[in-house]
């Protein structure tokens, strides 16, 4: 326990720094990780969700702060929740500058909590990431996911009910579909991106960055992208995580609903131009990342969606 207040300094290897913040929360993924007793994960979401945001800008993640709450401090549920916190920043590379602990009763039942985090991070101003420098045929990099992430668990949590409800699921019993059991696939921690991409940034020219959350990918790569142009995605040009085929068919969910909702096992996309797609891609894989050419930028006319589902038009790197 020290101050009231963190303090930090930029780098002086900065010579016109710019400041990011992002702010984030771990969600209702919080309501299965209470219901299962298991906070070992949830500190790694919360990091994962600010870093990966402020990383999509060209941004190193400087510093970090936590927020948890509950409706009576449980000593224990705090310290592995802050545990993961305290992973999550080192797997960023960011400092973990402070935080609250926040006692409310009445408002939290026993064993559950609210976490939310907010981080800072610096880019250089000329370095800065926001997709203007998109240009048709570039290319769409995805990078895979570690299962459903941080988003989507109100659809998760209506699926488990209704299998619960027919009696033919047990989240904690070892599911040969799954190679494991549904509660690990489904609180396997978001996964942290930042020191893969900052290392491309090194060397590679990254023309716009898409963290794949709530709202999938048509919730987010319009995000990014300028006037004139569209991204084509293709579904079929990624292996998913098994987890996301357990969920579509135990809740009857059609493709568009799980693409609409879910990462669907790619979790980053990066826009590079398409002549440093497979140099970009063997520097990755040489990182242990697993990415797939997963889309591509066309033209667009005004009346045209930005996003479009189909197969590639142009196949090679």
């Amino acid at each position: 326990i020290g101050g009231f207040a963190g303090l930090f300094k930029t780098p002086d290897r900065y010579r016109d720094p710019v400041l990011v913040a992002s702010t984030d929360g771990v969600g209702t993924k919080l309501k299965l990780a209470a219901r299962l007793h298991r906070y070992d994960t949830i500190g790694i979401d919360c990091v994962a969700m600010v870093v990966n945001d402020l990383v999509v800008q060209g941004a190193e993640p400087l510093v970090f702060l936590d927020y948890l709450a509950m409706g009576e401090l449980d000593r224990e549920i705090a310290k592995e929740a802050l545990r993961g916190v305290t992973e999550g920043c080192r797997r960023a590379g960011c400092a973990l500058l402070g935080g609250e602990t926040a006692t409310m009763p009445g408002v939290y039942p026993p064993g559950e909590v609210e976490l939310v985090g907010f981080g800072v991070g610096v880019v250089e101003r000329e370095k800065v990431i926001d997709g203007s420098t998109i240009r048709e045929g570039d290319a769409l990099l995805g990078l895979s996911s570690n299962g459903v992430h941080s988003n989507g668990f109100s659809l998760v949590r209506a699926v488990l009910e209704q299998g619960e409800k027919a009696g033919n699921l047990d989240l904690r019993a070892d599911d040969p579909d799954l190679n494991g059991s549904a509660a690990s696939a489904l609180l396997a921690p978001t996964r942290i991106y930042v020191k893969p991409i900052l290392n491309l940034l090194r060397d590679f020219t990254l023309n716009g960055m898409v963290h794949i959350t709530g709202g999938g990918f048509g919730g987010n790569v319009p995000r990014v992208l300028p006037k004139g142009v569209r991204a084509r995605i293709d579904p079929t040009s990624w292996p998913r995580p098994p987890v996301f085929g357990w969920l579509q068919r135990r809740g009857e969910i059609d493709e568009a609903e799980m693409l609409r909702v879910f990462n669907c096992g790619i979790g980053m996309i990066l826009i590079v131009p398409r002549d440093q797609a497979t140099d970009i891609t063997q520097r990755l894989q040489g990182m242990g990342e697993r990415v797939y050419l997963v889309g591509e930028i066309e033209r667009k006319a005004p009346d045209e969606p930005p996003l479009l589902y189909g197969p590639l038009q142009k196949r090679g790197a």
